[in-house]
């Protein structure tokens, strides 16, 4: 993967990205009929935004009751570790993670490294079929897994918040109110979008 620019986008960067936050199966000839673009320079600009690694695409299932119906509940775990754990560390070990579904992959919907007080932290966001199922799984399975991959010593401090709906998503995404059949609905306004 490239390494993103920082860059600002232009007009028709813009039209291009916004129709794909709309509808990110649109194809490039329907994209640049609606958007009044070239659709080779549809094609060009959005193979440059995907190489500048500026534009990226995401499928969601939906695992929750009103889904598959696999997960009930949802909570957010904050692990504080020890003095001497770093961002690289952490890096390093997801980079180095098997290219198989693992116990992170069946329960964590989301993760991001943080800071707390000068030490590095995860962030996580776990599924599970009910609230016992997401404290045993995180007992049983997450904190063994990061223990083996970091250190016995190594969580310092774990906090939880039970989450009960989601509310926005990327930004641009309310499921509730916005979504329809996968995508943003038509109805809604291409200027409330977000791009940058």
């Amino acid at each position: 993967m490239a390494k993103s620019i920082p860059r600002e986008l232009d007009d028709q960067e813009q039209r291009i990205v916004k129709a794909l936050v709309r509808n990110p199966r649109i194809s490039d000839n329907r994209l640049g009929e609606e958007n009044d673009i070239p659709v080779r320079t549809v094609s060009r600009k959005r193979s440059r935004l995907e190489r500048d690694g500026l534009l990226r695409y995401f499928a969601e299932v939906d695992m929750s009751e009103d889904g598959t119906g696999h997960f009930a509940c949802r909570h957010l775990y904050i692990i504080k570790f020890r003095v001497g754990i770093t961002v690289k560390h952490i890096q390093r070990e997801v980079e180095n993670e098997p290219h198989i579904v693992t116990v992170f992959t069946k329960s964590i919907y989301a993760s991001h490294i943080a800071e707390i007080d000068g030490r590095v932290a995860l962030v996580m966001i776990v599924d599970g079929s009910s609230d016992a199922d997401i404290v045993d799984r995180f007992q049983e399975e997450i904190a063994p897994a990061l223990q083996r991959t970091h250190g016995t010593d190594s969580i310092e401090a774990i906090e939880t918040i039970r989450l009960l709906a989601p509310l926005r998503m990327l930004r641009n995404y309310l499921p509730s109110v916005n979504m329809d059949r996968g995508k943003l609905r038509e109805d809604w306004s291409i200027d409330s979008i977000f791009v940058g």
